[in-house]
């Protein structure tokens, strides 16, 4: 049905429940505490396949054969290494403003990027080379959030392995050691849990600019904006935090309490679409679990009793961990430090926002909606 301005359809703030298009990359279904990937189960795909294998369904359609996925490894591998334009800058980018800020790095580093490589817009160009373009900036995107971070620490950046996936490159980059199989394969599991789930905050950005026929790097860019907000991808070292001021068990009640009468958020719980447990935290927990430690039993135990008196002050409410509470502890226990917890969800995210922005492109069509006007009357 075709809307004109003429009749305008109201709906509820923040578009919460309003479908806006369709999409073949996957779903949430928070009634049941679901969300998938193409046809396939998000949490299994997690358990079970590579970031690459992932990467490649919601690039192409479907699971990569043995031989599909050596190629598309062997095209990974170049494009991971940074540009010489955009290696000259970092230092500087890494450098700027009192403290550390990878996402805003990051975005600079992307636009010299597609400046330097001369990205086109979506509108002018094949899928092919839209395609060449998304997975240019999906693969050098791990590299410069990582030579950021260490550019900040003093530290030389590091060249990407081509022996190394993508989670084991992830841990190399940022700490300089080869990670531990377990390392590797939790934070596999983490980025793959976060690499798409629905049209979020972010996604939308990247597809609202992607209607307009801008290049990948300026959709991405939008993406990167949105996501940069504590209440949408900032939160896994703010759920890390949390454990430290509580600090011991004797604590988490008095903690809880005081956070809910002063109207505080606490940060990891509680979900716009989970209405139950949300899958990537059961994963998550599970994975924190076979890492064990303090760390992990006290988690456990803050997150049971938050629940439980959040269910007392907030009846009805459904108030669950989230990815973040989890995935702060899994980055902990692997090494990352707390300002590359973001960092990394990003790195994974980019490849869902990417794919979104190769689906809307092909759609050919502006997301133009309205706004009712309610300030004071303007002169006729």
């Amino acid at each position: 049905m075709s809307i004109t301005v003429d009749h305008p359809i109201d709906v509820p703030p923040g578009l919460r429940n309003v479908v806006v298009t369709e999409t073949e990359l996957g779903d949430v279904r928070g009634q049941e505490g679901f969300y998938h990937y193409r046809q396939y189960s998000a949490v299994e795909l997690a358990t079970t396949k590579t970031v690459e294998d992932v990467w490649f369904l919601l690039f192409e359609g479907h699971l990569p054969s043995a031989e599909e996925r050596a190629r598309f490894g062997a095209e990974l591998a170049p494009l991971r290494v940074l540009p010489d334009e955009v290696q000259e800058i970092l230092p500087a980018v890494a450098k700027a403003g009192p403290s550390f800020n990878p996402l805003a790095g990051l975005r600079t580093a992307l636009s010299v990027l597609a400046a330097a490589r001369e990205l086109p817009p979506l509108w002018d160009v094949d899928p092919a080379r839209r395609k060449a373009d998304a997975m240019l900036v999906c693969a050098v995107t791990p590299t410069i959030l990582a030579a950021l971070y260490r550019l900040r620490e003093g530290l030389d950046p590091l060249a990407p392995r081509a022996d190394l996936g993508t989670a084991a490159n992830w841990l190399y980059l940022v700490t300089g050691r080869e990670p531990s199989a377990a390392e590797a394969r939790a934070i596999e599991h983490y980025l793959i849990a976060t690499v798409d789930h629905g049209f979020n905050a972010s996604t939308f950005t990247a597809r609202v600019i992607a209607s307009t026929g801008a290049d990948v790097v300026s959709a991405v860019a939008g993406a990167i904006g949105a996501f940069s907000g504590p209440l949408h991808g900032g939160a896994p070292d703010r759920a890390l935090a949390s454990l430290d001021e509580i600090g011991t068990p004797d604590r988490i009640d008095a903690w809880v309490r005081r956070k809910v009468t002063d109207g505080d958020r606490i940060m990891g719980f509680g979900h716009a679409v989970y209405r139950t447990e949300d899958p990537r935290s059961l994963m998550l927990r599970g994975i924190a679990e076979e890492l064990g430690g303090d760390l992990v039993d006290f988690a456990t135990t803050v997150e049971r009793r938050i629940v439980e008196i959040l269910a007392e002050l907030k009846p009805g409410r459904n108030l669950y961990a989230n990815v973040e509470f989890y995935a702060g502890v899994v980055m902990e226990l692997c090494g990352l430090p707390r300002s590359m917890f973001t960092p990394t969800f990003a790195a994974s995210r980019i490849i869902g926002w990417s794919a979104n922005i190769l689906e809307q492109a092909a759609e050919a069509k502006i997301i133009r909606p309205i706004a009712r006007y309610v300030g004071p009357p303007p002169r006729r």
